[in-house]
């Protein structure tokens, strides 16, 4: 199939794209941004998505950067994944999101697909999101209001939804750089190399005494939305790093995960295993690192 008609606009700056938005909002036109497009050219041509106008980001290069600043790394909307992949900064001082967007879809996907294009779609199955629970990831929106700043755990609200209005537009997300000492892992399963996930977690931690401390466990691809995991992340705090710690720690998270998603591809209790597997191999990788 091929997309139903739909008007085209590619605005020059940020400003004039917000805007757009917001004219065509008064006017009852509904309007979808265009910030790469991997994601949401197969919905249009699957007719599951029917815009009456299609906003291009392309020509907005002020939102193509990977900054250094300070306690945080700032990453433009429009910077490709493949940029964030190949990024020596991102992958030095947050290596967890570099990892993260090297899992994601091919490299032909990455060179074209958008860092705030993939945060906005907000698919439950994508590795970003679990990345910004994990990290404490914020989002910089701005709309016909100003800007605002977004907290990852305040983003993300169901299936291919987020906190972001009809008349807004993600510019920017903010990446905590990763303290020295701290351990991490990032692990999904998926049907074959490149597929969307089933399932997968992300997490971080430290040692302190030889306990678990600062522990952030975050899943996905089990609900509508990423997740963190607070009673896996209680049962570790304070306690001595061991497999069946692990273990334990795996099972409380699977079953913290409220009616998982059940698809041609695995039923909700298949889910539950995987993500108890999972949260178990990161939980085991993390100490390591950070020993």
């Amino acid at each position: 199939m091929k997309p139903a008609p739909f008007d085209y606009y590619a605005p020059d700056s940020v400003e004039e794209a917000v805007a757009l938005l917001e004219r065509l909002e008064g006017e009852d036109v509904e309007a979808k941004i265009l910030a790469g497009g991997q994601s949401l050219m197969p919905m249009l041509n699957l007719r599951v998505a029917r815009p009456d106008a299609l906003i291009d980001l392309r020509k907005l290069d002020t939102l193509k950067y990977i900054r250094d600043e300070g306690e945080v790394i700032a990453i433009g909307a429009m910077t490709s994944k493949s940029d964030a992949e190949d990024s020596g900064l991102l992958k030095q001082q947050q290596p967890l999101f570099q990892h993260a967007s090297y899992l994601i879809g091919h490299r032909q996907i990455r060179n074209r697909g958008t860092v705030g294009g993939s945060f906005a779609h907000a698919d439950p199955a994508a590795e970003y999101g679990a990345a910004a629970m994990a990290l404490g990831i914020e989002m910089k929106i701005v709309g016909p209001d100003g800007e605002r700043v977004v907290a990852a755990e305040d983003f993300y609200i169901t299936f291919l939804t987020a906190d972001i209005d009809s008349t807004e537009i993600l510019t920017e997300v903010r990446v905590p750089k990763m303290a020295p000492g701290t351990g991490w892992s990032f692990q999904e399963m998926a049907r074959r190399d490149g597929d969307l996930a089933l399932a997968g977690a992300a997490v971080t931690l430290r040692l302190e005494g030889g306990n678990c401390s600062e522990v952030r466990v975050a899943v996905f691809g089990v609900n509508g939305s990423p997740a963190r995991i607070a009673e896996a992340e209680q049962l570790l705090e304070g306690s001595s790093p061991a497999d069946e710690l692990f273990r334990q720690a795996g099972k409380a998270a699977a079953a913290a995960v409220d009616e998982p998603i059940a698809d041609v591809h695995g039923s909700g209790d298949y889910r539950r295993q995987l993500i108890s597997v999972l949260v178990a191999r990161c939980l085991a990788e993390a100490v390591e690192r950070a020993a």
